[in-house]
């Protein structure tokens, strides 16, 4: 085992135990969620994704990941590549079957305090074609009244949220996102799936 796997190893971030360590994971997301009056067992779960530190541990975790998928893009995402595999087979857990992983590299100067799996995105169709994650909120709050009650005591909850609009070169879907992140463990909601995203990634590269 090289040096690098031996990191990757000591990290608990070789697929095996990442997969091991996914149950529990999926745990704080679902108390998460309870927090949030928010019933994602309803929901479609895009994708899972992790967060590592350090350009060689990614660049070993992506290598290793593809023994249990296939790439499916490699998109620019503010200044740092953002991998999405999507599994030969799907990761079955609690009400979901996941298809997709997103692996960042690390971002220039932002360390997370711990490396592993960080968040999952759930797909929640919104009937606009606005970029813009606060109307995409306002939509959601519309949507759930109870959710909304909750996003008033979010705070004192200790759960931070952040609306953003990532976009790679090339995509043609918007598709804004809401977080809500507690103690290193993260929601995002977003009205297209993955898949969607990379189709019109590359939709201008096909034949016509």
């Amino acid at each position: 085992m090289t040096d690098v796997l031996h990191a990757l190893h000591h990290e608990r971030l070789l697929p095996e135990q990442m997969l091991s360590d996914l149950p529990a994971f999926i745990e704080k997301i679902k108390q998460l969620a309870q927090d949030l009056k928010l019933d994602i067992t309803q929901l479609q779960a895009d994708h899972v994704a992790l967060r590592i530190n350090d350009e060689a541990l990614a660049h070993a975790a992506h290598q290793a990941w593809l023994e249990h998928g296939q790439m499916l893009s490699t998109a620019q995402i503010n200044g740092r590549p953002i991998v999405v595999l999507k599994f030969t087979h799907p990761i079955e857990i609690g009400a979901w079957q996941i298809a997709c992983l997103e692996l960042p590299y690390p971002a220039k100067g932002k360390l997370y305090p711990r490396q592993g799996w960080e968040h999952i995105e759930f797909v929640i169709p919104a009937p606009f074609v606005s970029a813009s994650a606060s109307d995409y909120l306002s939509v959601l709050q519309h949507q759930n009244p109870n959710f909304a009650n909750a996003l008033e005591q979010a705070e004192s909850r200790g759960i931070s949220i952040k609306l953003s609009s990532p976009k790679g070169e090339g995509e043609r879907l918007a598709n804004p996102t809401v977080a809500f992140k507690r103690q290193g463990v993260c929601i995002k909601l977003h009205p297209h799936s993955l898949l969607d995203i990379v189709a019109s990634e590359q939709a201008d590269t096909r034949p016509t």
